[in-house]
């Protein structure tokens, strides 16, 4: 069950987040994750959060932009002056939030041909979660099913 105030949680737990990370033992975090995700994504319904669509963007590559513009019937670089932006890491992002492909349900209106980043949002079954520390700190703050993934390896590393 997720607690109403998991946001807080979460921020409280922050500094705990970052030494289970850097300091944890990683082959058993990793070899946790593929259940840990399960479990999270059992007790999270996405289409009744969109956190992720309406704060923040996923890093667009030229593959996404390619696909992305096919399915649209738009020319790539239509599609980059209409929706995207250059981050401060060289990135194309989404010119403003929320992102211009949520709809009101908080559906995706591309979610086929979706950028790969939201593809495997929030990575909690897989070793970025471990190696982008930072990103993971951000996204268990974000999203609810990277909260319970991160509470349950807290769990398992202080038995």
């Amino acid at each position: 069950m997720l607690p109403n105030n998991w946001q807080q949680t979460s921020k409280d737990h922050q500094k705990a987040y970052k030494r289970m990370l850097e300091k944890g033992n990683k082959n058993k975090m990793l070899k946790a994750l593929p259940q840990l995700h399960e479990e999270a994504f059992e007790q999270v319904d996405c289409l009744s959060c969109a956190n992720c669509c309406k704060n923040y963007s996923p890093r667009f590559k030229q593959p996404d932009i390619k696909r992305i513009a096919r399915r649209l019937k738009m020319k790539e670089g239509d599609l980059v002056a209409r929706y995207l932006k250059l981050d401060n890491e060289g990135d194309y992002v989404v010119q403003s939030s929320p992102c211009p492909f949520l709809a009101a349900d908080n559906t995706c209106d591309i979610y086929e041909d979706r950028p790969s980043d939201c593809a495997r949002y929030p990575y909690t079954d897989e070793d970025v979660l471990l190696k982008r520390v930072q990103l993971t700190l951000k996204n268990a703050t974000v999203c609810p099913a990277t909260f319970k993934v991160m509470e349950r390896l807290l769990e398992m590393e202080q038995k």
